[in-house]
């Protein structure tokens, strides 16, 4: 089981580091919308593709940051009648979701979204709107998003079995630790603390 843990722990850090990079989307979505909405005002300005890339980081963030989701135990639950049972039993049903409805639903959007990149790619489409972007870089974040949570649900998979065989924590606990505006909070106050 070991080569198979150090894989999913390679997965881990994987979505870990995409995670922690595409929470700085979101800064950069307010950033350009504010600029966006500053110009309007100022200069009676606006641009299609002004808009058009806060949707593409906007949907980066959902995309992109699934699997980062699955790997801290933050996604949707309901665990009104799971919780009822043993955690053996908890894990053995979230264990039967992810063969019957994770991988398949991953798989489908791969088959589906990966050809839709690719022609959007080839036929260089560009927004309907005047001034609007090429479509293509949305596009690919549904492969990409879909891949890095389908790569994550293998992980969890592979460590649930683990936990099962006892060899090793359970993996559905969530960690106690500082969530990320803490970290970025303590970031920041260092950045600070640098430059007096």
């Amino acid at each position: 089981m070991s080569p198979f843990l150090r894989f999913a722990h390679g997965i881990d850090a994987l979505n870990e580091r995409v995670g922690r990079a595409v929470g700085w989307l979101v800064l950069a979505a307010v950033v350009i919308s504010a600029v966006n909405a500053a110009v309007r005002k100022a200069f009676n300005y606006s641009s299609n593709a002004f808009l058009e890339i806060q949707w593409y980081l906007f949907a980066g963030v959902f995309l992109l940051g699934a699997g980062y989701t699955l790997l801290r135990q933050e996604h949707v639950r309901i665990d009104v009648l799971l919780s009822k049972f043993s955690r053996r039993t908890q894990v053995k049903v979230e264990l039967f979701g992810f063969v019957v409805f994770l991988a398949p639903f991953v798989l489908l959007v791969l088959d589906l979204g990966f050809p839709f990149f690719l022609r959007a790619l080839n036929s260089g489409e560009m927004s309907a709107s005047s001034g609007g972007l090429i479509r293509w870089p949305a596009y690919l974040l549904i492969p990409v998003g879909f891949a890095l949570l389908g790569l994550q649900g293998v992980s969890e998979f592979i460590k649930r079995l683990a936990f099962l065989a006892g060899k090793a924590p359970d993996p559905g606990m969530k960690t106690e630790g500082k969530t990320a505006e803490e970290e970025l909070a303590e970031f920041l106050r260092a950045q600070q603390e640098a430059a007096k």
